[in-house]
């Protein structure tokens, strides 16, 4: 392949792996027009995001079974077909749920456009450059959630929301069209095996249940409703046999046997946490920025875009680094640690706190962020052979993903119990004989009399505000909780950087030469 062609391929893929992540997130600022425009609740239309993230999950794990069966270049090519139309159909729909169903199928077809994007990537770049194209690729992979809010407000606010799913579709034709006539089928074709259908089955059922009831246990009084008991059973059952098939079948679509690796199994569970922390933030901010602080769409965007400068700075410092023979873990510690400060520090703000503030404690989630795409991705294929290595790099891909979606269930059911733990504890303190809620009630009636409200009135419409600032200043606080158990989850897990067996330093680093 010439330079010029070889170019146009890498950023063209790299343009499909981006545009596929920045849809992870570009939702999460337009969630209320949504759902006031579609006439559904909040918890409903959060399935949106869930949705998505469930449908990658599935996919991601399957993405290497998929392409030694279809070829990659068909698989490829098709998945952003079916990307494309999804979008173009999730802009029309005309209710929640048919939105629902276009995103998940958005998410299937976007799971190619991760996986198979860093493969190409790879084999773009000579070994020797290979951590070059780790940071390229980390770009993108970065970027992509990102620059989704920023991007997703400014259109919603000058626009309307369908157009966050038409942006895709200009994209998608001149993505499809290039790879059409530039992609390439890799050198050595992988073999075709039979297909797994009972593992593909139990996954896609084991993972639905599992969402499902972390998504709506909250909602419907968790095991008080049936159908969460029965989704719940089968959950359990349908992930149980998943594992022990996977294990003894000869062909399985996703291949468990390589979790015998240790620093496989520790990347993972890294990766897991990562993804609870890179999806709950980036959901978590836009939503304390709007609904508490007042911000517009394009504001709550905009908080982010510092970070997002100072990280595509950082994931060439990393990949240098790895270049280097820097450990990975080392590299992983620090981001870790800038993960934790994030966490804190948001969890010590106010109402009055200036939004430069919070895009100051955005930049040390983005360094994290930077400090931690690459080196995990490289921690969890250094003790595999080559041929596990696909293998290896889809179930850590997955694993991210499935910690976004768990992540932000477990938020949002965290939330709701303790927005009523913080509106039980106010309203202990609110009484006639509390000097302070008497002076507010009278400051609140006397403003309302001023405005014409006979005194009845102006008492009753005070005792309705003093109810609202409650309610506000009860979610707030129960925000601040949720970024403070954020914090916890990466605190747990950091020990386990301590069980990373010590690379060899006289081997050459190991960087995945494909992303299936």
């Amino acid at each position: 392949m010439n330079p010029v062609k070889r170019q146009i391929l890498l950023i063209t893929v790299i343009a499909a792996a981006i545009m596929e992540l920045i849809d992870t997130s570009i939702v999460n600022v337009a969630l209320n027009y949504m759902s006031g425009n579609l006439g559904a609740t909040l918890e409903d239309t959060s399935w949106v995001i869930t949705s998505y993230a469930i449908a990658n999950v599935i996919i991601i794990p399957m993405t290497s079974f998929l392409v030694n069966n279809l070829g990659r270049r068909n698989y490829y090519i098709g998945s952003i077909i079916l990307f494309t139309i999804c979008s173009f159909m999730c802009g029309n729909a005309t209710n929640i749920w048919e939105l629902v169903a276009f995103r998940f199928m958005q998410g299937l077809g976007g799971g190619a456009l991760l996986s198979v994007s860093a493969t190409v990537v790879y084999e773009l770049f000579p070994k020797e450059k290979q951590a070059t194209a780790s940071a390229l690729f980390g770009i993108g992979v970065f970027i992509g959630p990102t620059i989704g809010p920023t991007l997703g407000g400014y259109i919603t606010e000058n626009y309307s929301w369908p157009w966050i799913f038409y942006i895709n579709v200009p994209i998608g034709i001149a993505t499809a069209i290039l790879c059409y006539f530039l992609l390439f089928e890799p050198a050595v074709k992988p073999k075709a095996n039979s297909i797994d259908w009972l593992g593909i089955i139990l996954l896609t059922i084991g993972i639905g249940s599992l969402q499902t009831v972390l998504e709506r246990g909250e909602t419907d009084d968790w095991f008080s409703a049936g159908y969460i008991v029965f989704l719940s059973i089968l959950a359990v059952v349908s992930l149980s046999i998943f594992v022990w098939w996977e294990l003894v079948t000869p062909n399985p679509v996703v291949n468990l046997r390589i979790l015998r690796s240790r620093s496989l199994s520790i990347a993972a569970v890294l990766t897991f946490i990562t993804g609870i922390g890179m999806y709950t933030s980036i959901y978590l901010t836009p939503v304390v920025a709007q609904r508490l602080l007042g911000f517009t769409p394009t504001q709550s965007g905009e908080l982010l875009l510092p970070g997002s400068i100072i990280a595509v700075l950082a994931l060439i410092v990393t990949g240098k680094l790895l270049q280097k023979g820097v450990s990975p873990a080392l590299i992983v510690l620090f981001g870790f640690l800038c993960f934790i400060y994030f966490n804190w520090a948001m969890s010590g703000i106010n109402m009055d706190t200036p939004g430069s503030s919070i895009s100051l404690n955005l930049i040390f989630r983005a360094i994290g962020m930077a400090l931690l795409t690459v080196p995990l991705g490289t921690l969890a294929v250094s003790s595999l052979e080559p041929k596990d290595m696909p293998q290896g790099t889809a179930l850590n891909n997955m694993m991210r993903q499935l910690g976004g979606s768990f992540g932000i269930s477990v938020i949002n059911t965290y939330v709701a119990r303790r927005v009523a733990s913080h509106r039980t504890d106010m309203i202990s303190n609110i009484s006639a004989f509390n000097t302070e809620t008497t002076n507010r009630i009278n400051t609140y009636t006397h403003a309302f009399q001023q405005k014409g409200a006979s005194l009845l009135d102006a008492h009753q419409k005070a005792l309705q505000l003093l109810e609202k600032v409650v309610v506000k200043q009860s979610s707030f606080s129960s925000y601040l909780d949720a970024y403070l158990l954020i914090g916890l989850f990466f605190v747990v897990v950091l020990p386990l950087l301590l069980f990373v067996a010590k690379r060899d330093k006289k081997r050459a680093l190991v960087i995945p030469s494909s992303d299936h």
